[in-house]
């Protein structure tokens, strides 16, 4: 026999589609967030925490490569020139007034002007692994943060569903705007989630070939300056 309540509760009418979309639209973010409980309060507040680090980590790491990048075309030669004329002290203290990672590199190799050659190429590269190390600080931070963001977010997803399905149990007649706010939940927290995980994987790549440019001109400056020791008359 046709069960007439049935076709009814399945097939809600047309003012009831139209009540459900007007509430659904009137609900913002924010409301979709708190009706998610603390759990779900809590996935979006740490999500905001890593955006909020992982932000403040590339534009800071960004500024402080860039910035070690910048070498002088000159630089080498005015080392040279110094260190050809005698003097050692004027190298020293060009070293001192350029703020590069090469500089501090070639200012240990002159301090250790008179030992083996062995030596001074020893203490440049211990200060050049010096230097390498704070050029990669929090960049691991940065790749923690593209692994656990996506999976925080995934979080949110599975508690979203708990609640939309807690809600469509709790509730004698179950309406599409029943399980909407669990599943508004979920698929919010997933989106910022995967947002967060690409920007800071995109970053960390970024950050990662700018080292490796500048360890690339340490290691030039470096060879350069190691070969103006064995230069005749040095």
């Amino acid at each position: 026999m046709f069960d007439l309540n049935f076709f009814l509760f399945q097939s809600p009418s047309v003012d009831a589609t139209d009540a459900t979309a007007t509430a659904a639209q009137s609900q913002n973010i924010v409301d979709i967030i708190v009706s998610g409980g603390w759990m779900g309060i809590a996935n979006v507040l740490v999500l905001l925490v890593l955006s909020f680090l992982a932000i403040v980590i590339f534009i800071e790491r960004w500024l402080t490569i860039s910035k070690a990048g910048k070498i002088d075309e000159n630089f080498i030669n005015n080392i040279r020139a110094s260190v050809g004329a005698g003097n050692v002290e004027g190298a020293k203290a060009l070293c001192r007034a350029t703020d590069t990672p090469s500089a501090r590199m070639i200012e240990k190799g002159l301090l250790r002007i008179g030992k083996p050659l062995k030596d001074i190429d020893a203490a440049i590269e211990n200060v050049g692994n010096l230097e390498v190390f704070k050029l990669e600080k929090n960049l691991s931070t940065l790749a923690s943060i593209a692994g656990a963001a996506p999976m925080i977010g995934f979080l949110g997803t599975v508690t979203g569903m708990i609640l939309a399905f807690y809600n469509m149990a709790s509730q004698q007649n179950v309406t599409p705007s029943v399980l909407a706010g669990g599943i508004y939940q979920a698929l919010i927290t997933t989106a910022f989630g995967l947002v967060i995980g690409i920007f800071s994987f995109v970053g960390y790549n970024l950050l990662v070939a700018k080292v490796d440019k500048v360890v690339f001109l340490m290691e030039k400056t470096t060879i350069d300056f190691m070969d103006l020791l064995q230069e005749p008359g040095n």
